[in-house]
C-alpha cells in the first residue's frame, strides 16, 4: 500500500516538473495541432497571436490560420501532419484546379524544407509550372515541427480569392531539383469556399458535378464497355444464328445511343466550363464519327451472296476495332481530366481486363474448334 502511494506521489511530482519547465505542452503539441492551442513557431515573419484559426480539411487534419496584416497584405499559416508527401494550398477564381495558383511545400528526407508557387495551367505535369502563378508572395517558408508541416506565407493583395483548394501528394514522391521540381498528380484534394470575415468555410462540390458524372458514365458504358461486348458477341457467338446477330445489333445500338448522349453532355459541359480539353473533345468527336459510319454501314449492308460482302466485312471489322481502341483510350484520358483519381481508373481497368481475359479464352476455343 505504501509502495502505491509513493509511486503516485512520484508521478505527480514528475508531471509538476514537466509543467513548470514547459516540456509537457511541447510533448502534447508534438502529437497534434488544433485551434485551441497556441501557435509556437520560431522565426515567423509576422505576429501570430491574432491569427484566425479554422479546420479546413478534417480527413487530413488541415488547419488554416490567417489574418489581414495591412490593407494590402494577408498572412497565412497552413498546418498539416508531416508526411512523406507534399502539401498544397491553391487559390482559384472558379473552384477549378486548372487556372489556379498554388503554394506547395514539402520536407525532404534530409529535413530540407522547400516551398514554391506553382501555376496549374493544365492537367499534365508539364503544364504545372514551378515558380509561376498569379500570387504576389512577399515572404514564404516551410517548417517541420512537432510532427506537423507548416506552410507560412504572406500575400500582397487587397482580398485573396475565397475559393481555396487543398491537396496532398502521393506518398514518398516529392518534387526534386533533378526533375525540375515537377509536381506529380495529387493523392487527394478538396475545394472549399472561405469567408474571410466570419471565418466560415464550406466544402464545395466540383462545378457541374452531376453533368460531369453523367458525361463520364454514359461514355464509359456506351463506347467503352457495350461496344466491346457487342464486338465479342459478333465474333464468338456465330454458332447461335440468328440470335448472335440480333444480340449484336441490340447491344451496339444501345452502346451507340448511350455514347451519343455522352458526347452531347460533353459538349454542353465544355460550353459551361470553357475548359481546354481539345484532345479529349477531338477524340470524342472522332469516336462519334466512327460510330455513325458503323450505323451507315449496317443500313447499307449487302447480301451474303454479294461479291462486295467480303470487303464490307473487312471495313466493318476494321472500323469497329479502331473505334474500340480510341474509346478505351479516351475513357482513361477523361478520367484523368476529371480528376477522379485511382478509384475510377482502377475500376474501369478491371472491367476492360476482365473482358480482355474472356476474349482470350473465347479466341482460344474458337481456334481449337477450327
Amino acid at each position: 500500500m505504501m509502495m502505491k502511494k509513493a509511486s503516485s506521489v512520484s508521478v505527480v511530482f514528475f508531471i509538476t516538473i514537466l509543467f513548470s519547465s514547459g516540456l509537457l505542452p511541447e510533448l502534447v503539441n508534438s502529437q497534434t495541432d488544433s485551434c485551441s492551442s497556441n501557435l509556437n513557431i520560431d522565426g515567423l515573419p509576422f505576429d501570430s497571436t491574432s491569427l484566425n484559426c479554422i479546420p479546413v480539411w478534417a480527413p487530413y487534419d488541415f488547419i488554416l490560420r490567417y489574418r489581414q496584416a495591412s490593407p494590402n497584405q494577408w498572412s497565412f499559416v497552413l498546418s498539416a501532419p508531416a508526411a512523406n508527401s507534399y502539401v498544397a494550398m491553391g487559390f482559384s477564381s472558379n473552384g477549378m484546379m486548372v487556372g489556379s495558383s498554388a503554394i506547395v511545400g514539402w520536407m525532404s528526407s534530409d529535413q530540407t524544407g522547400t516551398i514554391k508557387q506553382y501555376f496549374l495551367g493544365g492537367q499534365t505535369p508539364r503544364q504545372v509550372t514551378p515558380d509561376q502563378g498569379n500570387l504576389n508572395i512577399t515572404s514564404s517558408m516551410v517548417i517541420s515541427q512537432s510532427s506537423r508541416l507548416y506552410l507560412i506565407f504572406q500575400l500582397n493583395t487587397n482580398q485573396p480569392q475565397s475559393r481555396l483548394i487543398y491537396s496532398v501528394g502521393p506518398d514518398r514522391v516529392l518534387p526534386s531539383a533533378a526533375a525540375g521540381f515537377t509536381l506529380t498528380e495529387h493523392r487527394d484534394m478538396v475545394t472549399t469556399r472561405l469567408n474571410y470575415v466570419t471565418g466560415e468555410t464550406q466544402t464545395q462540390s466540383t462545378p457541374h458535378a452531376q453533368l460531369r458524372r453523367s458525361h463520364g458514365v454514359l461514355n464509359m458504358l456506351g463506347w467503352g464497355i457495350l461496344m466491346i461486348i457487342g464486338a465479342m458477341v459478333a465474333r464468338y457467338m456465330k454458332q447461335w444464328d440468328p440470335i448472335w446477330f440480333y444480340s449484336h445489333t441490340l447491344i451496339q445500338s444501345l452502346g451507340f445511343l448511350l455514347g451519343l448522349s455522352g458526347v452531347i453532355t460533353g459538349l454542353v459541359l465544355n460550353n459551361k466550363l470553357d475548359a481546354d480539353v481539345s484532345t479529349h473533345k477531338s477524340l470524342g468527336i472522332l469516336i462519334l464519327v466512327l460510330g455513325c459510319l458503323q450505323v451507315l454501314a449496317f443500313l447499307a449492308r449487302p447480301d451474303k451472296e454479294s461479291k462486295v460482302r467480303k470487303y464490307w466485312n473487312w471495313y466493318h471489322y476494321m472500323v469497329g476495332r479502331i473505334l474500340i481502341i480510341f474509346a478505351i483510350s479516351n475513357v482513361f484520358y477523361g478520367i484523368h481530366l476529371g480528376e477522379k483519381g485511382t478509384e475510377w481508373r482502377a475500376g474501369y481497368a478491371v472491367v476492360v481486363a476482365f473482358l480482355f481475359f474472356i476474349a482470350i479464352i473465347l479466341e482460344i476455343r474458337m481456334w481449337m474448334r477450327k
